[in-house]
């Protein structure tokens, strides 16, 4: 027998939670397998069986927590695979053996259904529209299927035979009850969601966060990245040039001039980071994640996009891994990409400071006597009251605002 454990995760993850088992009692699992989704606070991760045999026992549930070491599926090492059809097959009449043959694909293809592989927000949006996973194709490589993949799968022209057991299928799957006579459905918060409240919260309490606002006229970067923009990603081998890398260039630079915006508290001590790992916030079906740019100091414009490109990939396809989201001294947070026009971020873990973006919005605004429509962009720093002084906190949006309305100052500055 061979046990399968909980795997280290990361050194400040002591647990997870079952999201799906992948295989289920009595079926056969090859050595190096994956046989269970794991949620953890940051990212979910899956566990490949170190041995090949048969699944005998799940020694936990979906939805339970279980921390890194315990025993959670035993399995019978040294087991063979099944065979895809006995050898007395062979003795039996023509019209036996097809009937024996159909019945095994049929089996096959059950048993294929139920072992599709899927995020958990697939199969949670598979369940509500009475989808059956293995009918829908996917692009990921490893055949997972995703969330976007039902969505497309569902906004295809219903097939009358498949279109009739939906509705049954989703009243079946809709926690809907009654509370003072109103309907109301209770959800059950994800892991990460649960993590995400609990640390905002912590934040919030522990401690003096305050927010400073400035705006940036984008005129001189939009005209500047219109320019370049073509030859940029001819260049940088299809790279393209976004807002991301002027602003966390800007960061940079606010960084080295203020250095105590990019610490952290320990104890009684202040620990002032010499370096300059810029963490920026993606949205994901999970909720929030920061995977960190590192040495962003060291990197052009082209290098800094391409991990930014990179990281929303892997977002967008579950791939972002615990080292892509850890460390970070300082975080960027977009609002904008939703239409937010004005906002107070918080404070990302340790940090102690955030800077967050927001809409361009063309806006009447004083330049010199005359009165122009130009493009202008709220930004905030909320910060740590307790380390960084108004003085430092307003100095720093200055020179944010300063070297984004003279990219060029920006380029030699850093």
């Amino acid at each position: 027998m061979a046990e399968i454990k909980v795997p280290e995760l990361a050194e400040s993850i002591t647990e997870g939670t079952i999201a799906q088992w992948l295989k289920k009692p009595g079926e056969y699992v090859e050595k190096g397998e994956y046989i269970v989704e794991l949620e953890t606070d940051k990212v979910n991760v899956e566990v490949i069986s170190e041995e090949a045999g048969v699944i005998q026992e799940l020694k936990a549930e979906e939805g339970d927590t279980v921390q890194v070491g315990q025993v959670i599926a035993i399995v019978s090492a040294g087991g063979e695979a099944p065979a895809s059809a006995p050898a007395v097959e062979a003795k039996v009449e023509e019209p036996k053996q097809e009937a024996v043959t159909q019945a095994a694909q049929e089996e096959v293809s059950e048993d294929k259904k139920d072992r599709t592989i899927a995020s958990p927000a697939a199969r949670k949006l598979a369940r509500e529209k009475g989808i059956e996973l293995g009918q829908v194709p996917t692009v990921d490589p490893l055949g997972r299927v995703r969330k976007q993949d039902v969505e497309s799968y569902n906004n295809q022209p219903a097939q009358p035979a498949a279109a009739a057991p939906a509705p049954a299928a989703k009243s079946a799957q809709t926690a809907v009850s009654q509370e003072d006579g109103k309907p109301v459905e209770r959800v059950r918060m994800s892991r990460r969601r649960q993590t995400i409240a609990n640390r905002l919260l912590e934040v919030k309490q522990n401690t003096a966060m305050l927010t400073t606002f400035n705006e940036i006229d984008m005129t001189a970067v939009m005209e500047l990245r219109k320019r370049k923009k073509d030859k940029f990603q001819e260049e940088h081998d299809g790279t393209r040039l976004g807002f991301m890398s002027f602003f966390t260039k800007a960061v940079v630079a606010g960084l080295k001039k203020y250095p105590y915006v990019n610490s952290e508290i320990q104890g009684n001590e202040l620990l002032i980071k010499k370096y300059y790992d810029i963490g920026v916030a993606v949205s994901t079906e999970e909720g929030l994640v920061v995977p960190v740019i590192r040495d962003c100091d060291r990197k052009n414009f082209a290098e800094i996009e391409a991990d930014i490109a990179g990281f929303a990939k892997k977002a967008r396809d579950n791939k972002l891994g615990l080292a892509d989201l850890q460390g970070g001294t300082f975080t960027i947070t977009n609002g904008g990409v939703f239409g937010s026009l004005f906002s107070t971020p918080i404070i990302n873990g340790t940090q102690v400071g955030i800077l967050g973006m927001h809409s361009i919005v063309k806006r009447p605004v004083a330049v010199g006597d005359q009165v122009e429509i130009r493009p202008m962009m709220y930004v905030a720093l909320s910060y740590d009251h307790r380390v960084i002084d108004g003085k430092d906190a307003v100095g720093f949006l200055a020179t944010v605002k300063k070297l984004l309305e003279n990219p060029e100052d920006l380029l030699l500055e850093v």
